[in-house]
């Protein structure tokens, strides 16, 4: 007698295709959900460390801008050093100017001549006084010429006699150091 299988082998063909086609397709997502997390693990970390060295590079920026904050506020403290050592500077070399002003003033001035007022503004210097006659003015003018610390005198008004028979003048000159004096100072 012939033997029949009589077992549907196809329909269990079939539903082993079934279970390996859903076996792998199982293991195909599960693998895919895998590669997918270690792949947004690994950009998560890749976030984290950009995070984190771009706030380290907020704490450095922060104190180089402090730095330059402090570097700033040396530097205005610096200028104003500067400024008062150059006014002092200046204070220290006009020291002897004033000095030497009142001994050229009691050299040049002509008998016949008052003063009445002195004004100094930098080297410019105003001078107020009254005098006899125009003459004595005159005299006054060329010894200011000829001092070494002064020069350029400048009338600036006469005016004709008073009741006391005097006349009143106003001049300008400038004070300046004479090259000599600078030489000297080297």
């Amino acid at each position: 007698m012939a033997r029949i299988n009589l077992v549907p082998w196809r329909e269990k063909r079939r539903e082993q295709r079934k279970r390996d086609f859903i076996m792998l397709l199982v293991a195909g997502v599960v693998g895919s959900l895998l590669i997918m997390g270690l792949w947004h693990l690994i950009n998560q970390n890749m976030i984290d460390n950009q995070i984190d060295r771009n706030n380290l590079l907020r704490k450095e920026i922060a104190l180089v801008d402090a730095q330059l904050a402090e570097i700033k506020r040396l530097d205005e403290t610096k200028q104003r050093l500067i400024a008062r050592m150059e006014l002092i500077q200046s204070l220290q070399e006009s020291r002897p100017k004033a000095v030497r002003l009142m001994d050229d003033l009691v050299l040049m001035m002509p008998e016949g001549v008052v003063l009445t007022s002195i004004k100094q503004s930098g080297n410019t210097i105003s001078i107020e006084g009254n005098t006899q006659s125009n003459a004595q003015i005159s005299a006054l003018m060329r010894n200011i010429e000829e001092m070494e610390w002064l020069a350029k005198p400048n009338l600036r008004l006469i005016e004709s006699k008073d009741t006391e028979g005097l006349n009143r003048f106003s001049l300008t000159l400038k004070q300046d150091k004479p090259e000599t004096a600078e030489a000297e100072e080297e």
